[in-house]
């Protein structure tokens, strides 16, 4: 039986479906993107000099300036670099009037293809006026190319038009001073050189100054006989006329690299269009999902997820930036967030694209290993708190490379992708090294602590997911991670053994190392709290005070911005999920009488000053059974961007909230988690919503869930019945293949 193909519905993003119309705004909603790399939707004619073109892994180099440096601090800034804007035309009269004024009347982006098309009106100083239509598209699988065509008709003018266009080498902009640290920086210049091949072709070649990397852009007009820098165009015939042109953007080299002309071939819009339509259709049969009851919520979801495969990297070299190729906040760094908010979208719906991801953080590994001898740990790895190239980017490490749970995210991440995948080739050529590197580093980090008859092994002075409370003892979200970490490694080397009796001699351990890493799992201290009954997010946390009620006005969030950290730090204030958040991960771990306990104390001390926080508040509630807090939650997650419920998208988009969406429909609404190789999926569904559909892969099994208020229906859409158990509603279940 062949694969189901979906009839998908129309979803198209308007300028209705969007909070705000300000151009930042719209250029980071609107953007396209392909992995490889980024176009803002800027306005084609007044442009932005600060963004338009962001290439994933592309970045320069600063020093970091301490007033008061110390061993082991970060030395160097990394910043992703805004490269020319390619949308940008200059059009005039043929008597020499500029259009300068530029008004965006109408914009359609196209989800089940990937077309973006806008309506502007231009305007000159003397009030002449004509209509633009301009249609672009990027290669989803040919990821060099992007093309555009601009359509130009008469208004109040109806005479004839100079249009030009080229990539300009760019000015010095000036750094825009702001304390808020989401926010990018100047990173310098890079070295420019531009030439025309020809009349019809512009070869731009970018290089950095520090990072010695460099990039090589075509841009060429495909209107047969026309020019780049003059083209005339003449609209006495009250027709419309088009002029498309179309960029390459090479693949990353070295200083020197210049791709030759040949390498820009010539592809139609059409063609462009095509590519992206036959991309778009793969996506959505194995990942579609539907949302019955709520229209608007049904189109968030499906741009969320559009935005999130636009921002994947897909050649094991790049990531998935914090806010994608759609801006350039926070510096196109790589976070936590790739594996604990959005591979599981990857794991579960394209696990060739999370085999990639995983690459990445492996090809690091060697940086890993130095940044744990920097530390003073004695062996393992410790993977950078925020980075491009693998080494630690973070200024501030109470709340960065404290961070120590990104070792255990990742090895986190690399177990639920050999749990679905059974991938043992990953494990024993990448897999493996990562989790034993990073086990080794939690059993070096760690230590001893005898209290009575009670040996504890504890992390000390440590920053957790909550950065509102930095450098404490036994975060309960990292030790829990460790110990995850801990019986991980041993897992997975008994998975390569079954596979070959001498998989492990190439990793230098044995069955003794086993035992020891077993023993410390047993032995990881987990803070409780036998007055609440709760899990405590550290040994202090609970035993600081409330923070003021006076300080806590709307006009005071989020407080990153408005009060010195050690303010902060004193009292017991969440930015963000903590202990909820290892609650989510491990859902066998506690009862429902303790989950509701610790629900409710955390939530009230917790801020959401993070975009990462919604989506777990919401899974939980749904777990619950609070299915109205978990739908008021999820609107907040689905909706983020479009709303522009954080006051910052103009930076570009939260991408790990665009997978916390996906995670809370699926983990939340369905109940769905793995464990002990069964699939679980309980029926969570709010009064709100008439229906949910999604589909999953489940090893070489394509699945279907379907839920409504009195059914959950889980069926095989393609590939064999899974060996996994199916467990619906508590209940085990077999299931059945489409027809």
């Amino acid at each position: 039986m062949g694969e189901i193909i979906l009839t998908l519905r129309d979803y198209h993003l308007t300028l209705n479906d969007v909070a705000d119309h300000q151009p930042e705004y719209l250029e980071t909603v609107f953007s396209l993107a392909n992995g490889h790399f980024g176009v803002r939707a800027n306005d084609p004619i007044t442009g932005n000099p600060i963004t338009g073109t962001l290439i994933n892994g592309f970045y320069e180099t600063a020093p970091i300036t301490y007033g008061e440096a110390g061993i082991g601090y970060a030395t160097q800034h990394q910043t992703i670099l805004n490269l020319p804007d390619l949308r940008h035309l200059h059009v005039a009269t043929a008597t020499g009037h500029d259009f300068t004024n530029s008004e965006r009347t109408g914009v359609d982006l196209d989800l089940s293809t990937g077309a973006l098309v806008e309506h502007y009106t231009l305007q000159t100083l003397q009030g002449e006026t004509i209509k633009m239509t301009v249609k672009s598209a990027i290669g989803q699988t040919k990821t060099e190319f992007w093309a555009i065509d601009y359509s130009f008709s008469a208004g109040n003018f109806a005479g004839g038009l100079v249009v030009s266009k080229a990539i300009a080498v760019p000015a010095e902009a000036e750094a825009i001073a702001s304390a808020d640290p989401r926010k990018t920086r100047m990173a310098g210049l890079p070295i420019c050189e531009t030439a025309f091949v020809s009349r019809d072709l512009q070869r731009y070649h970018v290089k950095t100054r520090q990072t010695k990397l460099a990039v090589t852009i075509y841009l060429g007009i495909l209107t047969e006989g026309a020019s780049l820098l003059r083209q005339n165009v003449d609209l006495s015939d009250q027709g419309t006329h088009s002029l498309t042109y179309e960029v390459y953007v090479g693949e990353m080299g070295q200083q020197n690299t210049i791709d030759p002309a040949a390498t820009f071939m010539a592809n139609s819009l059409s063609a462009l269009l095509a590519d992206s339509r036959e991309f778009w259709q793969d996506v959505w049969n194995r990942s579609e999902v539907t949302v019955g009851g709520n229209d608007e919520l049904d189109l968030a979801i499906h741009y969320n997820l559009f935005q999130l495969n636009q921002a994947a990297g897909r050649d094991g070299r790049t990531n998935i930036a914090a806010k994608g190729l759609s801006g350039s906040g926070y510096e196109g760094h790589y976070f936590w967030d790739t594996e604990m908010y959005m591979l599981p979208y990857f794991i579960y719906t394209n696990q060739k694209m999370a085999r990639q991801l995983l690459l990445y953080r492996y090809q690091t590994l060697p940086k890993a290993r130095q940044r744990a001898r920097a530390l003073g740990v004695t062996q393992g790895a410790l993977f950078a708190w925020r980075t491009i190239n693998g080494e630690e980017a973070s200024a501030y490490f109470p709340a960065g490379t404290a961070q120590y749970h990104i070792d255990a995210d990742v090895a986190y991440a690399v177990g639920k992708y050999y749990e679905i995948t059974r991938d043992i080739d990953f494990i024993e050529q990448c897999g493996f090294e990562m989790v034993l590197e990073t086990a080794h580093f939690w059993e070096a980090f760690g230590s001893w602590h005898q209290v009575g008859t009670d040996s504890r092994f504890e992390f000390h002075t440590v920053t957790g997911p909550d950065e509102y409370t930095a450098l404490v003892n036994n975060n309960y979200y990292t030790n829990r991670l460790a110990k995850h970490n801990f019986n991980l490694v041993t897992y997975l080397a008994r998975e390569i053994l079954k596979d070959d009796p001498h998989g492990l001699e190439k990793f230098g351990i044995g069955s003794a190392d086993l035992d020891v890493f077993d023993n410390l799992a047993q032995h990881v201290y987990l803070p409780y709290s036998q007055e609440l009954r709760i899990n405590e997010q550290d040994d202090s946390f609970l035993s600081k005070p409330r923070w003021p009620v006076d300080q806590s006005a709307p006009e005071n969030f989020p407080l990153l911005l408005h009060y010195h950290p050690l303010t902060i730090y004193r009292y017991q204030i969440a930015k963000q999920a903590d202990t909820l958040l290892a609650d989510y991960l491990f859902p066998e771990d506690l009862s429902l009488s303790q989950l509701k306990r610790e629900y409710h104390y955390y939530e009230g001390v917790t801020t959401h000053d993070s975009s990462l926080s919604r989506s777990i508040f919401s899974i939980l509630a749904a777990r619950m059974g609070d299915t109205e807090k978990a739908y008021h939650y999820f609107m907040d997650t689905a909706q983020m961007d479009l709303v522009n419920l954080q006051k910052n998208t103009a930076d570009g988009l939260h991408l790990a909230n665009l997978g916390g969406s996906w995670l809370a429909l699926v983990a939340g609404f369905s109940g769905f988690y793995v464990q002990d190789e069964v699939v679980h999926f309980t029926n969570h569904l709010p009064k709100e919503l008439t229906r949910l559909t999604y589909r999953m892969k489940i090893a070489a099994s394509v699945l279907e869930i379907e839920l409504t208020a009195t059914t959950t229906n889980v069926t095989v859409i393609s590939g064999p019945i899974p060996t996994y158990g199916v467990s619906v509603n508590g209940h085990l279940v077999s299931l059945e293949k489409v027809s």
